[in-house]
């Protein structure tokens, strides 16, 4: 079985007091959480802070993007070397917000190059995958799917199961209460496994898929029940400690 995986992306949220209020919750909460992985994704600058308050926690610290060169002059950019060096273990790569309506614009390419920066300095990438709206409604979703887990996996390879992560993020469920039914989510992560077996072999069947479309502690258990749900990548109701850890509670029971 796959061990459930829990991810906080706090987005551009909170302030360095406050992020360390939350993650010292959330690391009292999850003292008893041995059968999951829980991870909190704060703003570049309060990694290293609050990656300190994380330390002989349960908890582990991920960033919510990286630059895919490895020094110069990318003014503004952040490096996976840089990451690893504050004490980020996962990386956020391809988030909906970042293909669709911020900065970059980010393309295939360009996600795929973290992906492999990622890997290079020894993180796990998160590969956050997922159809629009308009995609969804034009029966387009298993295609979306099928050539975004291939652009941002061309070149990478793995050693274990544990060195990847996916994040299926409908994309108009992200922020906006909708949430995909459980047979939706059911069908875009199993189609996706499939995609993840294709491409790197038996390995794909071990790979967490984290469902990343408006998780909350009301459907988070209907959600992790379903097969190939291996956890969450929660956004709004990774703000508050309440919330988010009951999300990993109900990750928790789906283990029993």
């Amino acid at each position: 079985m796959r061990r459930p995986f829990v991810a906080g992306n706090w987005k551009m949220n909170l302030d360095l007091a406050r992020g360390r209020e939350l993650v010292g919750a959330i690391c009292a909460g999850v003292k008893s959480a041995s059968r999951v992985d829980v991870a909190v994704c704060p703003p570049y600058v309060y990694l290293a802070s609050i990656a300190e308050v994380t330390r002989g926690s349960a908890v582990v610290v991920g960033s919510q993007d990286v630059y895919y060169e490895s020094q110069g002059a990318f003014t503004g950019e952040v490096s996976a070397a840089m990451l690893a060096d504050v004490g980020a273990q996962y990386v956020i790569i391809g988030h909906s917000e970042r293909r669709h309506t911020i900065g970059h614009l980010e393309d295939d390419r360009m996600i795929n190059l973290k992906v492999r920066a990622t890997r290079r300095a020894g993180l796990v990438p998160i590969l956050c995958i997922g159809e629009t709206l308009s995609e969804r409604k034009s029966s387009q979703t298993l295609d979306v799917l099928t050539y975004q887990v291939r652009a941002g996996l061309v070149g990478v390879t793995l050693d274990r199961p544990e060195q990847l992560v996916i994040a299926y993020e409908p994309v108009w469920a992200i922020g906006t209460g909708e949430v995909a039914t459980p047979e939706q989510a059911q069908e875009a992560h199993a189609h996706t496994r499939s995609e993840l077996r294709a491409v790197l072999g038996s390995v794909g069947d071990e790979i967490r898929i984290l469902y990343g479309g408006s998780m909350k502690p009301d459907n988070a258990a209907v959600l992790l029940a379903q097969p190939d749900v291996d956890g969450g990548l929660i956004g709004g109701a990774s703000l508050k400690a309440d919330s988010f850890l009951g999300i990993v509670s109900a990750a928790v029971a789906a283990t029993a």
